[in-house]
């Protein structure tokens, strides 16, 4: 009798990994960010704000170990810096959650498209790419999408265009980095609570919907990066898409 030990696949521990996270400083990134270090990894995040990195860097001293930097991506140098920087600090970099983006608007609306672009897109690829070349064997890339590349509702044909971008990219990349076991994965999380939703979304209304099973948590959409970052190495989990039960109206 074999007994519970054939009863699930081999899981990783996380434990002494070593994680920078994009954008760690709020929503799905910091969610992300926690949920990592009170797993035992170590963990390096960057936001362009220096309040909100100080808060989150506090939640994530209270269960583990982490620091961060706050930088702006879309500066000149900045994805190699703050990559640096990461590896700099975590000696080594195994994971990278690349998550940084801003809510951007229809093309004829936007009054900086140029910016949005640069963050949602450019940036992002950058970013990837500096990770990617400090990486060992036995590393992993987590993608942040979003369903907004799969619904391409009108409103918000910028950043639509920007994760259909990432939507196309992550399967190309995880070709290119597979032979040398650096694992590709892309989350697409569907109708998420964060200040991302202001103002159009407050807090009290994004916890109302939250409980109508309407919106989902940011600490949803970390749960599947863990998932997704627990499997043998023989495992690629290359898509997770996380909507809401029900629609919000």
């Amino acid at each position: 009798m074999k007994g519970a030990r054939d009863a699930h696949t081999e899981q990783p521990s996380l434990k002494g990994r070593c994680a920078l996270v994009s954008g760690g400083t709020t929503g799905i990134g910091r969610a992300i960010s926690v949920l990592l270090a009170s797993e035992g990894a170590r963990v390096f995040v960057c936001g362009r704000d220096k309040h909100y990195l100080k808060d989150a860097l506090k939640r994530i001293g209270e269960i583990g170990d982490g620091d961060g930097m706050a930088i702006d991506l879309t500066e000149e140098g900045a994805p190699a810096k703050f990559v640096g920087a990461a590896e700099k600090w975590l000696g080594a970099l195994d994971i990278a959650v690349i998550n940084a983006a801003i809510p951007a608007e229809a093309l004829l609306d936007a009054k900086n498209p140029d910016y949005q672009i640069a963050d949602d897109f450019t940036q992002y690829l950058q970013t990837t790419r500096e990770a990617a070349r400090r990486m060992k064997p036995g590393s992993d890339i987590v993608l942040i999408g979003s369903m907004s590349a799969v619904s391409k509702k009108g409103g918000n044909s910028i950043y639509t265009a920007a994760k259909s971008g990432v939507q196309g990219f992550a399967p190309a990349l995880r070709q290119e980095l597979a032979e040398k076991d650096i694992k590709v994965g892309l989350i697409e999380p569907g109708f998420t609570g964060a200040d991302f939703q202001y103002p159009d979304f407050s807090p009290e209304k994004q916890v109302a919907l939250i409980g109508k099973d309407q919106m989902l948590r940011a600490e949803d959409i970390a749960v599947a990066a863990h998932f997704m970052l627990t499997q043998p190495r023989r495992a690629a989990v290359s898509l997770i898409r996380v909507e809401t039960r029900l629609e919000h109206p």
